[in-house]
């Protein structure tokens, strides 16, 4: 399985948080499947960091990629196939983050980790 993370699970995945479903934890931990953090993540974190909202033990150009690596989870960039999604993906939602996560799930055949309720509203395949 090929799989990505909502910023919010993968930031309960690095801290240890019980949040994160034991069956999300699984497949994170499978080493058959391949796990991704998008860069829309890291921009999220960055910019939620920034306004305070966010405290990090480190400045988030350190924390991600020392997290990603530490948990092997790759990077995702964001290209312009996931972008094209937008003009079809309904308007479920109104936080940006999420509706481009959806669209780069799509895009890269990739199953979306997230516990957001309004992500199953969207054709995405979800855990």
């Amino acid at each position: 399985m090929r799989i990505l993370l909502d910023t919010c699970e993968f930031l309960w995945l690095v801290a240890g948080e019980p949040k994160l479903s034991a069956q999300a934890v699984s497949a994170v931990r499978d080493p058959q499947n391949e796990v991704f953090l998008s860069v829309v993540s890291f921009w999220e974190i960055s910019l939620k960091h920034s306004l305070g909202k966010l405290p990090l033990p480190q400045p988030p150009s350190q924390f991600v990629p020392l997290q990603r690596e530490k948990h092997l989870i790759a990077p995702l960039a964001l290209d312009e196939a996931a972008v094209a999604q937008l003009s079809v993906l309904p308007g479920l939602h109104r936080d940006p983050f999420d509706r481009m996560l959806v669209c780069q799930a799509k895009a890269n055949g990739l199953t979306l980790v997230s516990s957001d309720p309004l992500m199953r509203k969207y054709p995405v395949a979800l855990l």
